[in-house]
């Protein structure tokens, strides 16, 4: 038998030899995640069902209010720091206007209200869009053509951050790729008061097909007429995304989200190297989705990549990880 080329260094350097056992793994392992490091993405509804399944993502149901306030007691002793809130109204409340978004006793305020009363010490993020209260289920204003309008929507934007922050609110976090919105919102904060809301802008938020099941479970799905491709950013590009947050940042953005998240790894640590900034990646709908169903025909083993694709997060520089499985692997870490 031959004997194989070696590198000069072998074998004083067998790498596999931090590999052999598990104690040796771990204590050499380059990046770690921990509950801290999830926010729970979780569906509220305004009606008295207290579970109501969605059916394009397995494992995932609407919460009412109740049953979300009692979720925040369960974040809290799982360690999971915050819980990012995404509404589900009837549609009857739907309009043009996304009018019920401003509504100080509408189903974001109230749930705010109840989940810091039930848990006081888990962070409260809400999104700042219009999409789950338009009827034509885009994310602003438009026009007669359907194209959403910039300075408009941003103006509706910072009344219902306000409302959000009037409601006890730690986070708002504008998801609607408006031009603008960050300063507008930042401005309106301070001049109100509301000095410690921190921002976290959705700063690369992508045109992605990926959005499919979130769209189910908020019940804008059959709502949206036409595409989002005017305002959230196009898959082909990167440095763009580095002006959005740059953009962000100046305007007073605490904190930068990257969305989607596995097919823009890239995108998270070119953000999170550039700009030194809390960077967050969402995990979104349709990458849970496709977990889940690859798991439930035995394709895969479902736990195992669900705690591999949320290391490659952390692996790739962000800070925290948006994702529907929080409570899942918060209790898998635990």
């Amino acid at each position: 038998m031959m004997t194989p080329p070696f590198p000069q260094s072998f074998p004083a350097t067998r790498l596999r030899r931090l590999r052999q056992a598990g104690w040796v793994r771990s204590l050499t392992a380059e990046n770690i995640l921990t509950p801290a490091d999830l926010v729970w993405s979780m569906v509220v509804h305004d009606g008295e069902t207290p579970h109501i399944p969605v059916e394009a993502m397995p494992g995932v149901e609407r919460f009412n209010v109740a049953e979300a306030a009692a979720a925040a007691k369960r974040a809290a002793g799982l360690g999971i720091p915050a819980i990012a809130i995404f509404p589900h109204i009837d549609p009857a409340r739907k309009d043009e206007e996304g009018s019920e978004g401003l509504n100080p006793d509408g189903l974001i305020p109230t749930c705010i209200k109840a989940m810091k009363d039930a848990a006081p010490d888990v962070g409260i993020i809400c999104d700042v869009a219009l999409d789950p209260f338009t009827s034509h289920g885009h994310d602003g204003l438009i026009d007669a053509a359907g194209y959403v309008l910039n300075d408009e929507t941003t103006a509706v934007l910072t009344e219902q951050a306000l409302v959000q922050a009037e409601a006890g609110a730690d986070v708002v976090a504008p998801s609607d790729m408006m031009d603008g919105r960050i300063g507008a919102i930042r401005s309106a904060l301070e001049e109100e008061g509301h000095t410690n809301t921190m921002i976290l802008s959705y700063a690369a938020k992508y045109a992605s097909g990926f959005y499919g099941p979130y769209r189910e479970a908020i019940g804008s799905a059959t709502a949206l007429i036409g595409d989002k491709k005017t305002y959230q950013q196009d898959p082909a590009n990167t440095e763009e995304a580095l002006r959005e947050v740059a953009m962000d940042i100046a305007e007073g953005a605490d904190m930068v989200m990257v969305k989607p998240g596995l097919p823009y790894l890239d995108i998270v640590r070119r953000v999170s190297e550039t700009f030194a900034i809390p960077t967050l990646a969402f995990q979104v709908s349709g990458e849970y989705a496709m977990i889940q169903a690859a798991s439930q025909n035995g394709w895969i083993d479902g736990e195992r990549v669900m705690m591999e694709t949320l290391l490659s997060f952390k692996r790739a520089g962000a800070s925290g990880i948006v994702t529907y499985f929080a409570e899942q692997a918060a209790q898998k870490l635990d």
